[in-house]
């Protein structure tokens, strides 16, 4: 028999918050059961626009929803200085955790918020949707093939997009008392995150932070760029920026291929999404072109990757409430070990651009 629907509360009204909306629709697991604003009236208009159900609950605080018994887990899109209150508050009241990233301000605070999730027995997974789209698999199938790909080498990864005026001076992305990473935390987490999933999760040894940091009259960062050196020799190295044109490339080279993806957080297209490799390439005759030349790979899915991203937190947590599973330790290590970086890039950029080394 199957199992109910997780039912979701979202926490605030953030634009993102209607994208995770849309995708615990899609989801056929899931559903939107409330929403919590700071108004009630903000709640009801976000409920009415974004397709919650009529009989869904609306209240006019955060806590409300974490009071409410029926609710089973929660999506918190909050500004990053308010994720260690919420997101400890909702643990405690045996809400599993959809959290948005960047997860916390420092590793620090990442592990209280870890910790209460373990002492409660709830799930957490950060909402790094392009994780769980089927194209992510597929790309993990190529540098795992040793012989295609051979021995990683270096990586490189660059998330960059032109803000407007507006959110160079309003968002809560460029404010040092709501979400005080800036550029390093928004965009700098998933580059972060794309050389952690090529290199399998390895964290490296040290980080430097490349000289060039963009800073805001507040002092937040707006672009900022980094080089990582693993123990083995291999290295990496990511842009971020909130000041150039949407960019969205990681490139992984091997001893033996390369694997290119031009628009790894949001794929060009909702339902199909590619990626090439090159394989023992090698130059023509006469140096005119390239031998073998790279392939194209397209991967389609049926659902966009934030609903996937919910399924598979569904899951979890329906495993959890309705068998006898435990939390997947699985997500919270992929977020922690992000965490660790950009606190590490951090930490190089406010000290001069020293080297540091990451301690996990």
């Amino acid at each position: 028999m199957a199992t109910p629907p997780i039912k979701f509360g979202i926490l605030g009204c953030a634009d993102i918050a209607r994208k995770v909306s849309r995708a615990i629709i899609l989801s056929p697991n899931s559903t939107l059961y409330a929403v919590g604003s700071r108004s009630v009236e903000k709640a009801a208009k976000f409920a009415k626009e974004n397709g919650f159900p009529e009989t869904a609950k609306v209240y006019g605080s955060y806590d409300a929803v974490l009071d409410d018994p029926d609710v089973d887990a929660v999506y918190i899109p909050l500004p990053t200085s308010l994720h260690i209150k919420w997101a400890v508050l909702a643990a405690q009241k045996k809400k599993h955790l959809l959290l948005e990233k960047p997860v916390a301000l420092n590793v620090g605070e990442l592990d209280a918020i870890l910790e209460a999730c373990e002492s409660s027995g709830v799930q957490i997974m950060d909402a790094t949707m392009w994780m769980h789209h089927p194209r992510t698999a597929k790309m993990r199938e190529f540098l795992s093939d040793n012989s295609m790909f051979g021995e990683l080498k270096t990586m490189h990864s660059c998330f960059t997009f032109a803000a407007n005026k507006d959110f160079l001076e309003n968002d809560i992305r460029v404010k040092p008392d709501l979400d005080a990473l800036g550029a390093l935390g928004d965009v700098g987490w998933y580059c972060t995150r794309s050389i952690l999933w090529a290199a399998d999760f390895e964290l490296p040894k040290s980080v430097l932070a490349l000289r060039g940091t963009v800073f805001n009259s507040s002092g937040v960062i707006l672009a900022c760029s980094a080089s990582l050196l693993w123990e083995d020799g291999k290295t990496a190295t990511f842009h971020c920026s909130f000041l150039s044109n949407l960019t969205m490339d990681v490139t992984v080279v091997g001893t033996n291929g390369t694997l290119h993806f031009h628009d790894f957080v949001i794929p060009f297209e909702e339902r199909n999404a590619s990626f090439s490799t090159s394989v023992k390439s090698g130059f023509a005759e006469l140096v005119t072109g390239w031998e073998p030349k790279p392939s194209q790979h397209t991967v389609t899915t049926e659902l966009p990757q934030e609903a996937l991203m919910v399924t598979e937190f569904s899951r979890l947590v329906g495993g959890i409430k309705f068998g006898n599973a435990k939390p997947e330790k699985k997500w919270p290590m992929l977020s922690r070990k992000t965490q660790l970086v950009l606190d590490a890039v951090k930490a190089s950029i406010e000290r001069g651009y020293e080297t540091v080394e990451v301690m996990n």
